[in-house]
């Protein structure tokens, strides 16, 4: 896709605000879109993620304040494992929460929804190009007082 270039001053007096929201809008309807087509929400795919990569370790108590910080949609985490588990995807031994094989087969093809969302994303931003845009991000966050690191 081709975009309209401005003169570097233009772009460089642009609301930063505006931009960042827009993207950020865009981002996470495309995102949740592709995660519909398996019949998740986000806080599924953050729960099957955390629960992957760091498999025997997920309370629901613990896994909720995980997660809890980046809802955006008052979420019922409860209500998010009692899907899961209904649908086979997720078990529950001794208060632990496991990935279960058709978790993790769901789990992928969400990932694949998902990565092809990225790539459209990024088309046309080399990975150097990108990075400076999170730092930059990351440094306007550091200057407004938020915290920087990566989530």
């Amino acid at each position: 896709m081709t975009i309209k270039t401005y003169p570097q001053d233009r772009i460089a007096a642009q609301p930063i605000g505006y931009w960042t929201r827009e993207t950020a809008n865009l981002t996470i309807g495309a995102l949740r879109t592709a995660l519909a087509e398996e019949h998740l929400t986000q806080p599924h795919w953050w729960t099957l993620n955390h629960i992957a990569t760091t498999p025997h370790t997920w309370q629901r108590t613990t896994l909720t304040e995980k997660l809890a910080p980046y809802d955006d949609q008052n979420t019922d985490f409860n209500a998010v494992y009692d899907d899961l588990t209904t649908r086979g995807w997720l078990t529950e031994t001794n208060g632990t929460l496991t990935l279960t094989e058709a978790g993790e087969a769901g789990r992928q093809r969400a990932h694949t929804r998902n990565a092809a969302v990225h790539t459209r994303m990024r088309e046309g931003i080399d990975a150097t190009t990108y990075a400076t845009t999170i730092n930059t991000l990351r440094r306007l966050t550091a200057n407004l007082g938020g915290n920087a690191d990566l989530p």
